[in-house]
Protein backbone atom coordinates (compact mmCIF):
# COMPACT_ATOMS: atom_id res chain seq x y z
CA UNK A 1 0.00 0.00 0.00
CA UNK A 2 2.56 2.45 1.22
CA UNK A 3 4.44 1.71 -2.20
CA UNK A 4 2.37 2.64 -4.55
CA UNK A 5 1.20 5.47 -2.43
CA UNK A 6 4.75 6.81 -2.96
CA UNK A 7 4.83 5.62 -6.55
CA UNK A 8 1.81 7.30 -7.84
CA UNK A 9 2.94 10.45 -5.94
CA UNK A 10 6.34 10.43 -7.45
CA UNK A 11 4.84 9.83 -10.80
CA UNK A 12 2.31 12.63 -10.53
CA UNK A 13 5.54 14.38 -9.84
CA UNK A 14 7.07 13.71 -13.14
CA UNK A 15 9.63 11.18 -11.61
CA UNK A 16 9.79 7.97 -13.66
CA UNK A 17 8.61 5.35 -11.18
CA UNK A 18 9.22 1.27 -10.94
CA UNK A 19 7.53 -0.76 -8.12
CA UNK A 20 9.35 -4.28 -6.96
CA UNK A 21 7.17 -6.41 -5.44
CA UNK A 22 8.61 -9.74 -4.08
CA UNK A 23 5.52 -11.94 -4.01
CA UNK A 24 4.58 -13.37 -7.53
CA UNK A 25 1.09 -13.49 -7.18
CA UNK A 26 -2.01 -10.32 -7.23
CA UNK A 27 -2.39 -9.08 -3.24
CA UNK A 28 -5.78 -7.91 -4.31
CA UNK A 29 -7.11 -11.21 -1.81
CA UNK A 30 -5.00 -10.34 1.06
CA UNK A 31 -5.66 -8.16 4.32
CA UNK A 32 -9.12 -7.73 6.16
CA UNK A 33 -11.33 -4.31 7.45
CA UNK A 34 -9.71 -1.00 7.89
CA UNK A 35 -11.22 2.06 9.14
CA UNK A 36 -10.87 4.45 6.01
CA UNK A 37 -9.33 7.67 7.81
CA UNK A 38 -9.74 11.02 6.54
CA UNK A 39 -6.28 11.19 5.06
CA UNK A 40 -7.03 7.35 3.45
CA UNK A 41 -9.28 10.10 1.41
CA UNK A 42 -7.18 13.45 1.40
CA UNK A 43 -4.20 11.29 -0.59
CA UNK A 44 -6.97 9.86 -3.24
CA UNK A 45 -8.18 13.23 -3.90
CA UNK A 46 -4.42 14.49 -4.37
CA UNK A 47 -3.86 11.46 -6.85
CA UNK A 48 -7.04 12.64 -8.58
CA UNK A 49 -8.59 8.51 -7.69
CA UNK A 50 -12.06 8.39 -7.89
CA UNK A 51 -13.39 5.88 -5.23
CA UNK A 52 -17.55 6.77 -5.59
CA UNK A 53 -19.55 8.12 -3.36
CA UNK A 54 -18.03 6.10 -0.61
CA UNK A 55 -14.62 4.48 0.01
CA UNK A 56 -16.50 2.18 2.65
CA UNK A 57 -19.59 1.42 4.50
CA UNK A 58 -20.64 4.48 6.77
CA UNK A 59 -21.38 4.17 10.73
CA UNK A 60 -22.04 6.36 13.29
CA UNK A 61 -23.05 4.15 16.54
CA UNK A 62 -20.84 2.11 18.58
CA UNK A 63 -21.91 -0.02 20.75
CA UNK A 64 -20.47 -2.58 23.59
CA UNK A 65 -22.36 -5.68 24.41
CA UNK A 66 -21.72 -8.05 27.55
CA UNK A 67 -21.29 -11.92 27.47
CA UNK A 68 -25.21 -12.44 27.61
CA UNK A 69 -25.55 -10.34 24.65
CA UNK A 70 -27.19 -6.62 26.38
CA UNK A 71 -26.36 -3.39 25.14
CA UNK A 72 -24.18 -1.72 27.70
CA UNK A 73 -22.86 1.09 25.89
CA UNK A 74 -23.81 3.43 23.27
CA UNK A 75 -21.78 6.51 21.81
CA UNK A 76 -21.03 8.36 18.43
CA UNK A 77 -18.07 8.63 16.23
CA UNK A 78 -19.09 9.06 12.62
CA UNK A 79 -16.53 6.53 10.69
CA UNK A 80 -15.91 5.18 7.45
CA UNK A 81 -15.26 1.39 7.43
CA UNK A 82 -13.84 0.01 4.00
CA UNK A 83 -11.33 -3.35 3.34
CA UNK A 84 -7.98 -3.72 2.59
CA UNK A 85 -8.49 -4.73 -0.67
CA UNK A 86 -10.83 -2.06 -1.89
CA UNK A 87 -8.12 0.25 -1.13
CA UNK A 88 -5.50 -1.54 -2.42
CA UNK A 89 -6.78 -1.81 -5.94
CA UNK A 90 -7.91 1.75 -6.65
CA UNK A 91 -4.15 2.31 -6.03
CA UNK A 92 -3.29 -0.69 -8.07
CA UNK A 93 -5.71 -0.10 -11.01
CA UNK A 94 -4.08 4.18 -10.76
CA UNK A 95 -0.59 2.23 -11.82
CA UNK A 96 0.62 1.15 -15.40
CA UNK A 97 1.40 -2.71 -15.10
CA UNK A 98 4.26 -2.22 -17.33
CA UNK A 99 6.03 -0.34 -14.36
CA UNK A 100 4.88 -2.85 -11.61
CA UNK A 101 7.03 -5.93 -11.56
CA UNK A 102 6.09 -9.15 -9.37
CA UNK A 103 8.61 -11.76 -7.75
CA UNK A 104 11.50 -9.18 -7.39
CA UNK A 105 13.01 -10.13 -4.30
CA UNK A 106 15.23 -7.17 -3.25
CA UNK A 107 18.53 -8.29 -1.30
CA UNK A 108 20.40 -4.86 -1.24
CA UNK A 109 21.28 -1.80 -1.79
CA UNK A 110 24.57 0.06 -3.38
CA UNK A 111 24.77 3.75 -3.56
CA UNK A 112 27.13 6.82 -4.02
CA UNK A 113 26.73 10.73 -4.71
CA UNK A 114 24.75 10.30 -7.68
CA UNK A 115 22.56 6.95 -7.59
CA UNK A 116 20.99 4.12 -5.59
CA UNK A 117 21.91 0.07 -7.27
CA UNK A 118 18.90 -2.45 -6.09
CA UNK A 119 20.23 -5.57 -6.12
CA UNK A 120 17.46 -8.41 -6.06
CA UNK A 121 17.32 -12.34 -6.02
CA UNK A 122 15.37 -12.49 -9.68
CA UNK A 123 16.63 -10.59 -12.69
CA UNK A 124 19.20 -7.88 -12.89
CA UNK A 125 20.24 -4.94 -10.68
CA UNK A 126 18.44 -1.55 -10.98
CA UNK A 127 20.21 2.00 -10.71
CA UNK A 128 18.08 4.97 -10.07
CA UNK A 129 18.37 8.16 -8.28
CA UNK A 130 16.03 6.97 -5.26
CA UNK A 131 15.03 3.80 -3.43
CA UNK A 132 12.10 3.76 -0.98
CA UNK A 133 11.87 0.09 1.16
CA UNK A 134 7.86 0.06 1.73
CA UNK A 135 8.34 -3.57 2.33
CA UNK A 136 6.58 -3.67 5.68
CA UNK A 137 7.08 -5.11 8.87
CA UNK A 138 10.22 -7.11 8.49
CA UNK A 139 11.72 -4.84 5.78
CA UNK A 140 14.53 -6.41 3.99
CA UNK A 141 15.52 -2.46 3.30
CA UNK A 142 15.93 -1.34 6.87
CA UNK A 143 17.37 -4.37 7.80
CA UNK A 144 20.34 -3.38 5.40
CA UNK A 145 20.56 0.24 7.39
CA UNK A 146 19.61 -0.84 10.73
CA UNK A 147 20.33 -4.83 11.69
CA UNK A 148 19.94 -4.47 15.16
CA UNK A 149 16.46 -3.36 15.11
CA UNK A 150 13.61 -5.44 15.07
CA UNK A 151 10.18 -5.75 15.83
CA UNK A 152 8.88 -6.72 19.34
CA UNK A 153 6.00 -8.70 20.31
CA UNK A 154 3.34 -7.28 22.70
CA UNK A 155 2.07 -10.29 24.10
CA UNK A 156 -1.14 -10.88 22.32
CA UNK A 157 -2.40 -12.22 18.77
CA UNK A 158 -5.63 -11.26 16.81
CA UNK A 159 -8.07 -13.66 14.75
CA UNK A 160 -9.29 -12.04 12.00
CA UNK A 161 -12.06 -12.86 9.41
CA UNK A 162 -14.89 -11.79 7.25
CA UNK A 163 -18.29 -12.64 6.92
CA UNK A 164 -20.34 -12.36 4.21
CA UNK A 165 -23.27 -9.65 5.24
CA UNK A 166 -25.96 -11.96 3.71
CA UNK A 167 -25.18 -14.93 6.29
CA UNK A 168 -25.90 -13.21 9.17
CA UNK A 169 -29.10 -13.45 11.19
CA UNK A 170 -31.83 -10.41 11.25
CA UNK A 171 -31.34 -10.18 14.95
CA UNK A 172 -27.46 -10.08 14.98
CA UNK A 173 -27.29 -7.81 11.74
CA UNK A 174 -30.05 -4.77 14.04
CA UNK A 175 -27.51 -5.09 17.00
CA UNK A 176 -23.93 -5.24 15.58
CA UNK A 177 -24.19 -4.52 11.84
CA UNK A 178 -24.17 -1.00 11.13
CA UNK A 179 -21.86 0.37 13.95
CA UNK A 180 -18.61 -0.43 15.62
CA UNK A 181 -19.22 -3.24 18.41
CA UNK A 182 -17.73 -4.56 20.94
CA UNK A 183 -17.41 -6.89 23.52
CA UNK A 184 -14.73 -7.13 26.47
CA UNK A 185 -13.93 -10.33 28.28
CA UNK A 186 -11.88 -9.32 31.14
CA UNK A 187 -8.00 -8.79 29.74
CA UNK A 188 -9.16 -9.22 25.97
CA UNK A 189 -11.03 -7.30 23.30
CA UNK A 190 -13.23 -7.97 20.25
CA UNK A 191 -14.65 -5.42 18.24
CA UNK A 192 -16.46 -5.64 14.61
CA UNK A 193 -17.71 -3.29 11.65
CA UNK A 194 -18.84 -3.35 8.27
CA UNK A 195 -17.05 -3.47 5.28
CA UNK A 196 -16.97 -3.84 0.95
CA UNK A 197 -17.93 -7.23 -0.13
CA UNK A 198 -16.50 -8.80 -3.04
CA UNK A 199 -15.13 -6.94 -5.62
CA UNK A 200 -15.90 -3.94 -3.53
CA UNK A 201 -19.00 -4.37 -3.14
CA UNK A 202 -21.15 -2.05 -1.01
CA UNK A 203 -24.69 -2.59 -1.63
CA UNK A 204 -26.49 -3.67 1.37
CA UNK A 205 -27.13 -7.76 1.62
CA UNK A 206 -23.37 -7.41 -0.42
CA UNK A 207 -20.89 -6.76 2.41
CA UNK A 208 -19.17 -8.11 4.63
CA UNK A 209 -18.54 -7.80 8.46
CA UNK A 210 -14.90 -7.93 9.43
CA UNK A 211 -14.08 -9.34 13.00
CA UNK A 212 -11.41 -9.25 15.12
CA UNK A 213 -10.49 -10.57 18.31
CA UNK A 214 -7.23 -9.97 20.41
CA UNK A 215 -6.01 -12.14 22.97
CA UNK A 216 -3.15 -12.38 25.05
CA UNK A 217 -1.02 -15.58 24.06
CA UNK A 218 3.07 -15.72 26.14
CA UNK A 219 5.06 -16.35 23.47
CA UNK A 220 6.95 -19.46 24.75
CA UNK A 221 4.10 -21.46 25.29
CA UNK A 222 0.80 -20.42 23.78
CA UNK A 223 2.12 -18.59 21.02
CA UNK A 224 4.53 -21.01 19.65
CA UNK A 225 1.21 -23.59 20.06
CA UNK A 226 -0.73 -20.92 17.54
CA UNK A 227 1.91 -21.30 15.30
CA UNK A 228 2.99 -24.72 15.01
CA UNK A 229 0.90 -26.43 11.78
CA UNK A 230 -0.45 -29.87 12.08
CA UNK A 231 3.37 -31.23 10.53
CA UNK A 232 4.56 -30.20 13.65
CA UNK A 233 6.53 -27.14 12.31
CA UNK A 234 6.51 -23.68 14.13
CA UNK A 235 6.33 -21.03 12.21
CA UNK A 236 8.37 -17.73 13.13
CA UNK A 237 6.15 -14.28 13.41
CA UNK A 238 3.03 -15.49 11.70
CA UNK A 239 1.48 -18.92 10.27
CA UNK A 240 -0.36 -19.26 6.63
CA UNK A 241 -3.91 -19.40 7.34
CA UNK A 242 -4.43 -22.67 5.58
CA UNK A 243 -1.60 -23.76 8.02
CA UNK A 244 -3.11 -23.04 11.37
CA UNK A 245 -4.19 -26.12 12.98
CA UNK A 246 -7.93 -27.44 13.02
CA UNK A 247 -8.18 -28.02 16.67
CA UNK A 248 -6.90 -24.54 17.47
CA UNK A 249 -9.31 -22.83 15.59
CA UNK A 250 -12.34 -24.89 17.01
CA UNK A 251 -10.37 -23.92 20.41
CA UNK A 252 -10.93 -20.16 19.61
CA UNK A 253 -14.43 -20.87 18.71
CA UNK A 254 -15.27 -22.88 21.95
CA UNK A 255 -13.71 -19.78 23.79
CA UNK A 256 -15.68 -17.40 22.17
CA UNK A 257 -18.98 -19.64 23.14
CA UNK A 258 -17.84 -19.22 26.89
CA UNK A 259 -16.70 -15.46 26.49
CA UNK A 260 -18.46 -13.38 24.38
CA UNK A 261 -22.02 -12.38 23.57
CA UNK A 262 -24.34 -14.41 21.00
CA UNK A 263 -24.18 -11.84 18.49
CA UNK A 264 -20.19 -12.17 18.56
CA UNK A 265 -20.33 -15.79 18.86
CA UNK A 266 -22.86 -16.00 15.50
CA UNK A 267 -20.36 -14.17 13.67
CA UNK A 268 -17.19 -16.26 14.83
CA UNK A 269 -19.46 -19.35 14.01
CA UNK A 270 -20.06 -18.30 10.66
CA UNK A 271 -16.07 -17.28 9.38
CA UNK A 272 -15.29 -19.80 6.87
CA UNK A 273 -11.35 -18.75 7.30
CA UNK A 274 -9.84 -17.07 10.36
CA UNK A 275 -6.13 -16.58 10.42
CA UNK A 276 -4.27 -14.97 13.03
CA UNK A 277 -2.07 -11.91 13.47
CA UNK A 278 0.70 -11.63 15.72
CA UNK A 279 0.71 -8.08 17.27
CA UNK A 280 4.17 -5.92 16.94
CA UNK A 281 5.40 -3.20 17.74
CA UNK A 282 8.18 -1.29 16.43
CA UNK A 283 9.35 2.22 15.58
CA UNK A 284 12.79 3.40 13.73
CA UNK A 285 15.37 5.53 15.14
CA UNK A 286 15.88 6.65 11.41
CA UNK A 287 13.92 6.71 8.40
CA UNK A 288 16.34 8.51 5.89
CA UNK A 289 19.37 6.55 4.87
CA UNK A 290 21.42 9.07 2.06
CA UNK A 291 19.32 8.08 -1.19
CA UNK A 292 17.37 5.42 0.43
CA UNK A 293 14.35 5.91 2.82
CA UNK A 294 11.68 3.85 4.59
CA UNK A 295 7.88 4.49 4.26
CA UNK A 296 4.68 3.39 6.27
CA UNK A 297 5.03 -0.39 8.17
CA UNK A 298 8.85 -0.29 7.49
CA UNK A 299 9.66 2.53 9.78
CA UNK A 300 6.74 2.28 12.45
CA UNK A 301 4.44 -0.49 13.29
CA UNK A 302 1.74 0.63 15.64
CA UNK A 303 -0.79 -1.65 17.04
CA UNK A 304 -3.93 -2.12 15.33
CA UNK A 305 -6.10 -0.56 18.08
CA UNK A 306 -4.93 2.98 16.76
CA UNK A 307 -5.95 2.10 13.25
CA UNK A 308 -3.66 4.18 11.58
CA UNK A 309 -1.77 1.68 9.46
CA UNK A 310 -2.66 3.13 6.12
CA UNK A 311 -3.39 6.35 7.20
CA UNK A 312 0.43 6.68 8.45
CA UNK A 313 1.39 5.37 5.36
CA UNK A 314 -0.12 8.22 3.01
CA UNK A 315 0.96 10.54 4.83
CA UNK A 316 4.46 8.78 4.75
CA UNK A 317 4.06 8.79 1.13
CA UNK A 318 2.92 12.48 1.34
CA UNK A 319 5.87 14.02 3.20
CA UNK A 320 8.00 12.42 1.12
CA UNK A 321 6.25 13.82 -1.73
CA UNK A 322 6.83 17.36 -0.51
CA UNK A 323 10.04 17.24 0.63
CA UNK A 324 11.66 15.95 -3.04
CA UNK A 325 8.99 18.58 -4.56
CA UNK A 326 10.84 21.60 -2.11
CA UNK A 327 14.27 20.02 -2.38
CA UNK A 328 16.69 18.89 -5.89
CA UNK A 329 19.23 17.30 -3.33
CA UNK A 330 17.71 13.41 -2.70
CA UNK A 331 19.89 12.98 0.64
CA UNK A 332 18.47 16.66 1.62
CA UNK A 333 15.51 15.97 1.20
CA UNK A 334 14.98 12.81 2.79
CA UNK A 335 16.46 14.41 5.82
CA UNK A 336 13.38 17.24 5.89
CA UNK A 337 11.26 14.16 5.27
CA UNK A 338 12.73 12.40 8.20
CA UNK A 339 12.16 15.00 10.41
CA UNK A 340 8.60 15.68 9.44
CA UNK A 341 7.68 12.04 10.39
CA UNK A 342 9.55 10.31 12.57
CA UNK A 343 8.32 12.13 15.63
CA UNK A 344 4.70 10.99 14.89
CA UNK A 345 5.38 7.81 14.38
CA UNK A 346 6.53 7.45 17.66
CA UNK A 347 3.80 9.30 19.18
CA UNK A 348 1.29 6.32 16.73
CA UNK A 349 3.28 3.51 18.17
CA UNK A 350 3.16 5.12 22.20
CA UNK A 351 -0.66 5.24 21.47
CA UNK A 352 -1.05 2.12 20.16
CA UNK A 353 0.86 0.40 23.18
CA UNK A 354 -1.33 2.49 25.85
CA UNK A 355 -4.64 1.41 24.20
CA UNK A 356 -3.31 -2.16 24.52
CA UNK A 357 -1.08 -2.73 27.42
CA UNK A 358 -4.89 -4.25 29.32
CA UNK A 359 -4.47 -6.94 26.92
CA UNK A 360 -1.03 -8.00 27.68
CA UNK A 361 -0.48 -11.10 29.71
CA UNK A 362 2.59 -9.13 31.67
CA UNK A 363 2.58 -5.26 32.23
CA UNK A 364 6.61 -4.81 33.69
CA UNK A 365 6.64 -1.13 34.15
CA UNK A 366 4.09 1.60 36.26
CA UNK A 367 3.49 3.36 33.05
CA UNK A 368 2.44 -0.04 31.39
CA UNK A 369 0.00 -0.79 34.37
CA UNK A 370 -1.40 3.00 34.49
CA UNK A 371 -1.91 2.57 30.85
CA UNK A 372 -4.14 -0.86 31.55
CA UNK A 373 -6.19 0.72 33.88
CA UNK A 374 -6.98 4.33 32.21
CA UNK A 375 -7.81 2.69 28.78
CA UNK A 376 -10.14 -0.04 29.67
CA UNK A 377 -13.90 -0.31 30.19
CA UNK A 378 -16.91 0.27 27.43
CA UNK A 379 -16.77 4.28 27.58
CA UNK A 380 -12.76 4.40 27.00
CA UNK A 381 -12.31 1.69 24.61
CA UNK A 382 -15.70 3.05 22.52
CA UNK A 383 -14.27 6.87 22.38
CA UNK A 384 -10.48 5.68 22.12
CA UNK A 385 -10.17 2.80 19.45
CA UNK A 386 -9.61 3.50 16.11
CA UNK A 387 -10.07 7.61 16.83
CA UNK A 388 -6.88 9.99 15.82
CA UNK A 389 -7.50 12.96 17.63
CA UNK A 390 -4.95 12.12 19.85
CA UNK A 391 -2.63 13.43 17.14
CA UNK A 392 -3.93 16.53 16.35
CA UNK A 393 -4.67 17.48 20.21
Amino acid sequence: MSGLFTALLLQQQGWEVDVYERVEGELADRGAGIVAQPEIGAAFKRLGIDFGPNLGVNTVPRRTFDREGRLIGETECPQTHTAWERVYRLLRSAFSPAHYHRGRRFVHVEQDDTAVTAHFAEGPPERADLLVGADGLRSTVRGQFLPDFGPVYAGYVAWRALVDEAAISPATHRDIYLCMAFGLPPGEQLLGYPVAGPNDDLRPGHRRYNWVWYRPAEESTKLKDLLTDESGQTHVGSIPPPLIRASVIEEMRADARRLLAPQFQEVIALARHPFLQTIYDFETPRMAFGRVAIVGDAAFVARPHVAAGVAKAAEDTMALADALARNEDVPAALKEFEHARIGIGRRIVARGRALGAYIQPERRTEEERRNAEIHSGPERVMREIAVLDFLYG
